[in-house]
């Protein structure tokens, strides 16, 4: 199935691509970059953009936009005639508003990469992520979200994982809680990404919410020394292992560049949101970018 979506820049050029599921594909991309610390501040994460290794400081909470005609919570109902639905932020993948927070157009907004490793091989369902302290009623976590995932994909992916197999930026290393990150909502809906992928019922008759998952960050070129501004969250699905990045950037998507190339090549996925964080974007040290051969 193809999943077609369109992306922006900050100068506001649209651009679309057609990218493609595709499990099991193969290739790699590698890229070099020099050491930096992955020490962060409580209200730091860290990210990749251009082959280099980035600190992101937030300076207030995140923002899932629910617009007026929208019905976010699938009751049949929008929301402006809906004062229910407004008592928890909906953040929802593949729904994406016309507004970003500040109330200007989407296609303007920076694109905050989130890479999502949806590869692995652990099939005990009491590996996936515990149920949070506090999390929502009838929230998909601990064995039932273990169960349901094996049921999907066969096994459970790195991004729901307790212990994942893989270097992620979100949990931050000095707090590994599963399903957290600082300023980040801690669930996520994933009722019309379920629909689209043709694995529950489309148009979704429900929401489906699942922890936030393990993930690592992207962002385009001209964004990795940023001020404070809002940023629309894009999920990427990484289905290839040798697609994701290390911990220190030497190898791995860390770059737009090199995502572009996986989702081309049919080894990831890229989608939309209604979720927004706020932050400032600034490279650590000297790191540079130094393409492998054959790159």
């Amino acid at each position: 199935m193809e999943l077609r979506q369109a992306r922006t820049t900050r100068k506001g050029t649209l651009r679309s691509r057609t990218t493609v599921l595709a499990l099991g594909a193969l290739g790699c991309l590698a890229l070099a970059a020099g050491p930096a610390s992955a020490q962060v501040a409580p209200n730091q994460t860290l990210g990749f953009g251009n082959g280099r290794l980035l600190t992101f400081t937030y300076g207030q909470s995140f923002d899932c936009v629910d617009e007026p005609t929208q019905d976010l919570d699938f009751n049949g109902v929008p929301v402006q005639s809906d004062p229910g639905e407004m008592q928890t932020p909906i953040c929802q993948v593949i729904t994406e508003p016309k507004h970003d927070p500040t109330g200007g157009d989407i296609k303007h907004t920076s694109p905050l990469y989130v890479l999502v490793p949806m590869f692995g091989s652990d099939t005990n369902p009491a590996d996936a992520m515990p149920c949070p302290n506090g999390g929502r009623p009838g929230e998909l976590c601990g064995s039932t979200l273990g169960s349901t995932l094996i049921s999907i994909f066969g096994y459970i992916p790195n991004a729901w994982l307790s212990h994942p197999a893989v270097a992620t930026q979100c949990p931050d290393p000095n707090n590994p809680v599963p399903g957290t990150c600082t300023m980040h909502a801690s669930s996520v809906d994933l009722a019309t990404l379920l629909g689209a992928l043709g694995i529950t019922a489309n148009p979704p008759t429900g929401n489906i919410f699942l922890p936030t998952p393990n993930h690592s960050h992207v962002v385009d070129n001209s964004d990795t020394n940023t001020g404070s501004i809002w940023w629309e969250v894009r999920p990427v699905l990484i289905f290839d292992s040798a697609d994701w990045p290390a911990a220190d950037g030497s190898t791995g998507i860390t770059s737009a560049r090199a995502m572009d190339a996986a989702e081309n090549a049919g080894r990831a996925v890229e989608v939309g949101s209604n979720f927004f964080l706020f932050f400032k974007s600034r490279m650590n040290g000297t790191a540079q970018m130094a393409a492998m051969p054959g790159m």
